[in-house]
Parts: structure tokens; C-alpha cells; sequence
């Protein structure tokens, strides 16, 4: 088998710190563990949230544009000229594209062109953002639609993060092979142990109150409206429940005059987050947007029980009973009424903490990155033997 030489091509890697960026560092990262070449192609914005991996990542802001009603992401509108060059020097075994941008297309017809195979991963439910976009994304949901099942269908692999939204993109009719590629979770650093009652006290928390906390970018189609009103309305009910807001973005001022009582800690990682999850007594999640759920799984592994939509990603990690409770999308009187009856029983809701942190450790980011490497040279191999 020929050597695997990967060319990684994104539309988010470092200007945004999300799970997108966050989850193609960690394969980037296990890639050069693993003494396999790799080479990112990525738009980038003025002011870099993640350094990237020098020597290895193409970036330019010439590339792309700001998404309409999103400055801070950016939309790769084509591969340049000196890009392919440097890629035709690379050599690549495999081209691997994160977004079906300019960027990601050009590389698509780059890679037929040249007879090296092509996965796609599939990280960001575009279609479901129409619903808190429809000014600016309203007119393109159809031809982006169609583009979407044009594009999968003609990777070798597509890798989808849960069974769940492989039957969303289903029902849009968009096809292809897809695998699962789940997310992983650092179980040392997100940890029950991690737990500290003199943090809950700094932050103005007594100890018989129960803290609700969301974690998340601070921006309205995170539902962050939902977990807002159903506080009030529980703190109505119960005056000892509080909440803690982990993040920042555009709704942070906004939620903070909606939520007067509440703790706003900014943005956070590493220790002062983990710290902060598994501080919590609760961790409510009404997004419906998600892939996956990655602060879903952080807060497991926290040892927090969940509370959060039922929808795709999250509900692939919640198990209805065991280590939370599933909740109709954007329904405020049944995310009010389960937060009411988690809180109700202490046993239960303890019970439910130590669920979710045995269900997290199925999630180790090594293994799972292990797995998709496989998965490549399976996918290499089979291309090269139909060649042959």
C-alpha cells in the first residue's frame, strides 16, 4: 500500500473556535503523532482564535468572504492557482474535505482530475440554520440543498458523526457512503474529580442551590432563548435554582438583562471549564442544530446529568431515564417541566451524573481517530484497486 499523504481542506481551522476547528486540530494532531503528512487549506479572518500547526496550514483571507449576518465566519469562494500547485507538489494520497465551499468543490474536482480519492466529513447542519437566517439564508437553502446532494454522493466516504443525522440527510435526500465518525473527550481533563465547592462559593453560588449551566457560543440559534426562558420559569417555582452561562458571542449582553441572577464566567477552556461543567448540578442544552454534541459529551464526562433536545446530535449521547432527560425542540413548557422533575429527586439526578460519566468513557479521541485513520487506507486502497 502507498504511503498515506493527507490534504485536508476546510472552511473553518483556525478563525473560529468551535467544534469544527477543534475537532479537525485533534485529528491533525493524532496525524502527525502518527508521522502521516498532512497539508491544511483553510480561509482564514483577521484574528486567529487557535495557532495554527506551522508548517503544514494554507491560509488567506483573499479566498473567501464573511457569511451574510455571521461576520465572523468566513466562506471559502475558490481553490487559487498557487494552492494547486503546492497541493500537485504535496502529492496527496487522499484529499480530505470538512465543507462543501468553493474551496471544498475545487479541491473535489482537483482530486478527480487526478485519480486520488476523496472522503468528506460532515461537521455543521447548514440546512438547520435557514430557521434563525431566513433573511440571508432563506434564498440560497434550495441551491445549497442541491449542491449538497451533489457533492457527497461523489466522495468515496462521507463521515457523519451519529446515526442520527445520517437519517436527517437522508430525509434532505442527500446520499453517499457514510461511516460514523464520532466525537472524542478528553476523560482526564472533563472529570467529575474536577468538581469544586470554593468555586461555587466565589461565584456567588450557595451551597443548596442548584446550578443549570449551559456551555456554548453565546448566539441565539444555540437556542440559548430556550434555556433562558425555562430558567426563569423554574426559578419562578424554585428560587434556590441559578444559572451559569459558560461563553461569549454576539447574545451575551442580551442574555445577561435576561438573566440578571445568572453567572456569566465569559469564554472559557482547559481547567477553568472543566471546572466550571462539572461545578454544575445540571447541564440543560436546547440546540437542535447540532452534528453531534460536543459540550453534550464534556459535561457527561463532568459527571453532570443532561437535559437537552431531542433532536440529532444530542440525542445520540443522551439516553432517555439514564443520564438525562430528552425534550421536544424549542419547546419551553416541556424543557420547564423535565428540569422540574430532574431536579425533583437528588438520588435520581446523582445517579444520573455517574451515568453519563460511564457512557462518556466509550469516547476516547485516540481511538476514535484511530478508527477513521483505518478507515482511510481502506478507502485508499479499494480506489487504487478499482484503478488497477
Amino acid at each position: 500500500m502507498s504511503e498515506l499523504r493527507v490534504a485536508l481542506f476546510t472552511g473553518n481551522y483556525n478563525h473560529i473556535r468551535d467544534g469544527v476547528a477543534l475537532t479537525l486540530n485533534r485529528l491533525v494532531q493524532y496525524l502527525e503523532q502518527q508521522n502521516i503528512p498532512v497539508l491544511i487549506f483553510a480561509p482564514s479572518g483577521p484574528n486567529p482564535a487557535i495557532n495554527p500547526h506551522e508548517g503544514t496550514l494554507r491560509v488567506t483571507p483573499s479566498i473567501s468572504m464573511p457569511v451574510p449576518g455571521r461576520k465572523e465566519y468566513r466562506v471559502a469562494t475558490h481553490f487559487p492557482h498557487k494552492f494547486r500547485q503546492e497541493l500537485e507538489a504535496f502529492q496527496p494520497t487522499l484529499v480530505h474535505i470538512a465543507t462543501p465551499d468553493g474551496l471544498g468543490i475545487g479541491a473535489l474536482k482537483w482530486a478527480k482530475k487526478h485519480d486520488v480519492p476523496v472522503v468528506s466529513s460532515y461537521h455543521t447542519h447548514f440546512l438547520s440554520y435557514v430557521d434563525y437566517y431566513k433573511l440571508f439564508l432563506g434564498p440560497i437553502k434550495w441551491p445549497f440543498k442541491k449542491m449538497m446532494q451533489w457533492f457527497y454522493p461523489q466522495c468515496q466516504r462521507v463521515y457523519v458523526p451519529s446515526q442520527s443525522m445520517i437519517n436527517e440527510l437522508g430525509v434532505e435526500g442527500i446520499t453517499g457512503d457514510m461511516k460514523i465518525w464520532a466525537r472524542g473527550i478528553d476523560t482526564k481533563l472533563f472529570n467529575p474529580e474536577k468538581r469544586d465547592l470554593e468555586w461555587r462559593k466565589k461565584m456567588g453560588f450557595a451551597e443548596d442551590e442548584i446550578v443549570v449551566s449551559f456551555v456554548s457560543r453565546l448566539v441565539w440559534e444555540k437556542e440559548l432563548g430556550t434555556y433562558i426562558e425555562s430558567v426563569q420559569r423554574m426559578q419562578q417555582r424554585n428560587p434556590k435554582v441559578r444559572a451559569l452561562v459558560v461563553g461569549d458571542g454576539a447574545a451575551r449582553s442580551e442574555a445577561q438583562k435576561k438573566l440578571p441572577n445568572g453567572v456569566f464566567t465569559g469564554f472559557c477552556s482547559g481547567e477553568d471549564l472543566a471546572r466550571a461543567y462539572a461545578s454544575s448540578d445540571l447541564f440543560l442544552f436546547p440546540s437542535y442544530t447540532e452534528t453531534f454534541g460536543n459540550v453534550t459529551l464534556e459535561a457527561m464526562a463532568s459527571g453532570v446529568p443532561c437535559l437537552v433536545a431531542n433532536a440529532i446530535g444530542s440525542s445520540s449521547l443522551v439516553v432517555e431515564g439514564e443520564n438525562g432527560r430528552l425534550a421536544r425542540s424549542g419547546d419551553v413548557d416541556d424543557f420547564t417541566k423535565k428540569l422540574e422533575y430532574m431536579i425533583s429527586d437528588p438520588t435520581a439526578l446523582q445517579n444520573m451524573g455517574r451515568r453519563s460519566r460511564e457512557l462518556a468513557l466509550n469516547y476516547q479521541w485516540n481511538h476514535i481517530n484511530e478508527a477513521l485513520v483505518t478507515d482511510y487506507r481502506t478507502v485508499v486502497s479499494n480506489f487504487q484497486a478499482d484503478l488497477n
